[in-house]
Parts: C-alpha cells; structure tokens; sequence
C-alpha cells in the first residue's frame, strides 16, 4: 500500500534569500527530499537579487534537492502581479507547500496563508502559528539564541527530524564536474597543497569591517606563515577590494572573486584549512562543506543565529546594547560592534586555529 508521502507528486517549497540563506535552510530541504522523494519539487524564491548575491538556483544546482524554480516578485506592491502568480501555482496545483519563510509576525503569516490558499494550496506545512516559531528563541541552557537553522527545522517539525548535527544534512551534492573544475583551477597554482580561503565582501554595509583592516590582517597572517596560500573568494563586484586585501600576503595568492559559481566556490573551500572572512555567504558554504571558520561580525543580527553551524569555529562578535538592530547601515553608532573588533583579535583567533596540533604546514 502506498504511503501518505507517495501519494504526493507536487511539492511547492518557500523560501526566499540568497547564498546564505539557502545553505542554512538545507538540513530542511534534506527533509523534504526525504519525506517527498517520488515528488517534484519546485522551489518558489526570489529571481534575480542583489547582484552579490547569487539565486537558490545557483547554490543548489544540480543537487537533487529542488527540480525547478518559480519566481517570486519581492518588493512588488501591484496586485496583477501576485495575481499572475497566484494563476502559475493554482495551474501547477501543488499537493503540498513547505513553509520556509524568515521570522515573520502572525498578521504577514496570515496573509501569506489567505494568499497560498486562494491560489489553491489544501496543505501548508510550516506557517509559524507558534510564537516560538516566529521568533529566534533565547536557549538560557546554552546562553544563546536560537540558530535559523533550528528555528526552521522547528517550523516544519512535522514533517520529521531535519538532523541538524549530521554532516549529510548540511550536503551541497557536489557534482564530478564541479570538483572537477576546482581541480582544474587550482592545478597549476603554486599554493594548491596547504592555503587559507579568504572572503572579505559583503552586501551588507553595516556588517563590513574595512577593506584596510583585512589588509592589515593578511599582511600579518602571510608574514607569520610565508607557505601558506591565500585563495579569495567572492562576487566579482568584489574582486578588486579582494586584490587590496590581500596585496601585502607574502606566499602564493589565488583571487577567484567572480570566476567560480557558488558550488564551484564549495569545491574550493572543501580543500581548504581553513576559512576567514566575515559573516557571509561564502562562510556558510565553508562550514557547509566542513571547513573551520574564523568569521568576524557585526552585531545587526542577534547572537548565534546566523554563526557558521558546527561547534569548532571562531566567532569574534561584540556585544553592544543595540545589538539585533537588524540596520543595513549604521549612521547614529558608526557600527561601532564591528569597527571596534581589532586587528590583533582576529590575528589571534586566526593564529590559535592555525596552530592547532591538527594543522601542518
């Protein structure tokens, strides 16, 4: 006898954001493939978004994971465009949609609901009826708030366990190919066998450190480790402050700023020591793929729900009594949470993993 889950041939997944945001919501989409695995499932996202940022479809690839894509006009205020969209899922008539939203209040859950509703959708899996769910929870047990991949895992509990500590459920699927074409890249470069990934960009002004910090940074870091490799990653927005972070590192340096997709970045970062860089899309590619992070942030999001997932990173996050202010830009402060994390203290935590016994130059 067929299952409940077999019966399922459409799944309509919702889920918006980027490169960060799409690898913190994978133990979920592990979940859902795992729950629906005879279904097609079609992701509803944002297409295209910030130019630094690539689309879901980027990230994912050719993983399995989702099959298609539906975009989903963010920013949009006239009603004929949600309507043609309300016309595209009620015509593709999804069985099930997962709810994969950001914190959102009860009144926009409602109308997100009253929306996938009258386009025709009979199950919801993940709306956050619970306040808990619509929140990042204080963990006193732990003395930190609630990661967004656990708040997520919680919103759609009902599908199962997301196994947010098993490496497979954090798994990009990286393909031959773009393995393949990391392999290729990185052959004839002196620094291949032993290097640090770097990324210092960022779409986010307020979570930016300084172009002249990374600098003085990495001068430090190469002269203390003249064998080691520098590969910097990023957007191609951001090649040339990648070029001027890292001008003063003494070994082999390696900008690839703009000439990897996403997955092929993952591949990359895989062979890596370790990652430093600041609280960013690449660094959530780089715990993803089970490299040691030494990420620096702003404190514009609360603490610990968007640090690299796994328990041997190093976080150097200051706290201030406006920290969660969730700005963009920070004119009143002059994002004093972040300006105010020096060059030693990054030097130090970056030297303390590198000294680790498990490392070898």
């Amino acid at each position: 006898m067929a299952s409940v889950s077999d019966q399922v041939k459409r799944v309509l997944i919702y889920r918006l954001g980027s490169l960060g945001d799409t690898v913190v919501a994978l133990p979920c989409l592990h979940l859902v493939a795992r729950t629906f695995p005879n279904a097609e499932r079609r992701m509803l996202t944002n297409i295209p978004v910030n130019a630094k940022a690539p689309t879901l479809a980027l990230v994912l690839g050719e993983s399995g994971l989702v099959h298609s894509y539906m975009s989903y006009p963010v920013g949009a205020r006239k009603l004929g465009i949600f309507h043609r969209l309300s016309g595209l899922i009620r015509e593709w008539n999804p069985d099930v949609l997962v709810y994969l939203a950001e914190p959102r209040g009860l009144v926009a859950s409602l109308r997100d609901a009253c929306f996938f509703r009258v386009s025709g959708v009979k199950r919801i899996i993940g709306l956050p009826w619970r306040r808990r769910h619509r929140r990042h929870r204080w963990i006193a047990a732990g003395g930190f708030y609630e990661p967004e991949a656990a708040r997520l895992a919680g919103c759609v509990s009902d599908l199962g366990d997301a196994r947010l500590r098993e490496p497979a459920s954090w798994d990009l699927h990286l393909a031959g190919a773009e393995r393949e074409r990391a392999q290729e890249l990185l052959r004839e470069w002196t620094g291949k066998n032993s290097f640090v990934a770097c990324c210092v960009g960022t779409k986010v002004e307020v979570k930016d450190w300084g172009v002249d910090n990374w600098r003085s940074l990495l001068a430090r870091l190469g002269k203390r480790y003249p064998s080691l490799g520098l590969v910097m990653v990023g957007s191609a927005e951001e090649a040339a402050v990648s070029s001027e972070a890292s001008a003063e590192w003494r070994g082999p340096v390696f900008n690839l700023s703009g000439v990897t997709t996403p997955r092929e970045t993952a591949a990359v970062l895989e062979q890596a020591k370790l990652f430093v860089g600041h609280d960013s899309g690449p660094m959530h590619l780089a715990a993803a793929v089970g490299i040691r992070c030494v990420a620096v942030f702003s404190a514009r999001n609360l603490p610990q729900i968007w640090f690299p997932q796994g328990n041997n990173h190093r976080v150097i996050y200051h706290h201030v009594p406006c920290e969660g202010c969730g700005l963009e830009q920070c004119v009143k402060f002059q994002k004093r949470c972040i300006t105010s994390v020096s060059v030693n203290e990054m030097y130090g935590a970056v030297s303390a993993v590198l000294n680790d016994a498990s490392a070898v130059f």
